[in-house]
């Protein structure tokens, strides 16, 4: 079971998280829970690191940032033991999530499960922070934004849990965000491979990184609401929304869609670099160094070259990465060879997901002309198998995904 920031907020929420947690394990359950932070503590606690220094270590921010999550699983060990439950907690060092050295985006390598396996089977609850690791110096490592949930895969596969449930302030995976357009559906089921594109595209419901994990591991992984009341029943009967893997899902009656989901995302950033020598090498120049760095680049434009052998090339990262991108860039200015670096942090992403893309066409070209009817300019474009991106104006991302869902029919009745 895992409870993310929204459901950790506070002594009565965690009260109440502490109730729900109770009745799985009186329905028979062996359990363990990993918890994020309460709502808004890593903001604080980040806004304090960059206080300090705008340029960070990322390994003393690690050290900063991990206590949140510290907090809350020490807090629902206690309000479990109030309710009468054998609980304690096991930070990350302590069980331990063995990480790499990529502090601030470490990526779990193994988790020793034979004391927390031991400690379950004696019908004691394990309540284990989220979103941390150590290294192989023993120092603090934390997972990277969202981190949380990648905690829950990794303990749930380490466990070999019969499934992971995730509890958000959602009680499912909706067709896009609720909050945005009032007739966004719940869906029952999502293939792993959809919810990763949702995931990547700007859903907020779970972090990439988890459903990747989940997907390797074979992990089965419900979305949940954890604002039910106390006399709800257990989640083994509660409709949530089932990820699971494309076997799962043949032979079922479920209708599957042209389009699954529609994800935004504004957290984007776009840098162009213009006139930029067009020979062997230049563009490894520039993305090289940010791979290095961790900065995930996604959009990746390359114009055509002119006449004088140069061209201009525009990508979008994180916009939380844009002033350590702009400072690499800048520092390899010779190297690169380009003539100018632009910046904009006023732009957002907008994609439409489905499996059905494979065997359709058209997708495409529906929501060019669903965004061009309504005057939304396109700056760039990029597709997968089941998914197409654009980036347009973060003023207009609302009015693009409420005409998007529209488009391609997943309006609710």
């Amino acid at each position: 079971m895992k409870f993310g920031g929204t459901s950790m907020a506070g002594t009565e929420r965690i009260r109440r998280v502490a109730g729900i947690v109770k009745r799985q394990q009186e329905a028979g359950h062996e359990v363990a829970v990993v918890v994020s932070a309460m709502a808004g503590e890593t903001d604080r606690l980040v806004n304090f690191c960059r206080e300090a220094n705008a340029l960070y270590d990322r390994a003393e921010y690690d050290v900063v940032v991990a206590a949140g999550e510290q907090v809350t699983s020490g807090l629902l060990a206690l309000h479990l033991q109030a309710l009468g439950c054998k609980a304690r907690s096991w930070l990350g060092w302590q069980l331990p999530v063995r990480t790499d050295d990529a502090h601030a985006a470490a990526r779990i390598e193994d988790i020793e499960s034979d004391a927390l396996l031991a400690s379950m089977a004696a019908g004691e609850i394990a309540v284990i922070p989220g979103f941390q690791g150590m290294d192989h110096d023993g120092r603090v490592t934390t997972l990277g934004r969202g981190g949380s949930d990648t905690s829950a895969v990794a303990v749930a596969a380490a466990v070999q849990a019969d499934r992971c449930d995730i509890y958000t302030d959602v009680d499912g995976v909706y067709t896009t965000d609720p909050r945005i357009v009032a007739k966004a559906r719940k869906l029952k089921y999502v293939t792993y491979e959809e919810m990763l594109e949702l995931a990547s595209v700007g859903s907020k419901v779970l972090q990439t990184r988890s459903v990747s994990l989940a997907m390797k591991e074979g992990v089965r992984v419900q979305v949940l609401s954890s604002f039910i009341d106390e006399s709800a029943p257990p989640a083994d009967s509660i409709p949530g929304t089932m990820i699971v893997s494309d076997e799962e899902l043949e032979g079922t009656d479920m209708e599957r869609q042209l389009i699954t989901g529609i994800a935004a995302d504004k957290n984007e950033a776009k840098v162009t670099l213009t006139r930029v020598a067009d020979r062997p090498g230049a563009v490894a120049a520039i993305f090289g160094p940010l791979a290095e760095a961790n900065i995930n680049v996604d959009m990746i434009i390359q114009n055509i070259a002119k006449d004088k052998g140069e061209t201009d090339v525009t990508f979008t990262c994180p916009q939380a990465d844009l002033a350590r991108t702009q400072a690499l860039l800048e520092e390899r200015k010779d190297k690169i060879g380009y003539y100018r670096m632009i910046a904009d942090s006023k732009v957002a992403k907008v994609s439409v997901v489905g499996v059905g893309m494979r065997s359709h066409a058209g997708v495409a070209s529906t929501m060019f002309k669903a965004l061009a009817d309504r005057g939304i300019n396109i700056q760039a474009i990029s597709t997968s198998e089941i998914k197409v991106s654009v980036l347009i104006d973060s003023d207009e991302v609302e009015l693009a995904v409420r005409v998007l869902h529209t488009a391609y029919g997943l309006d609710a009745a």
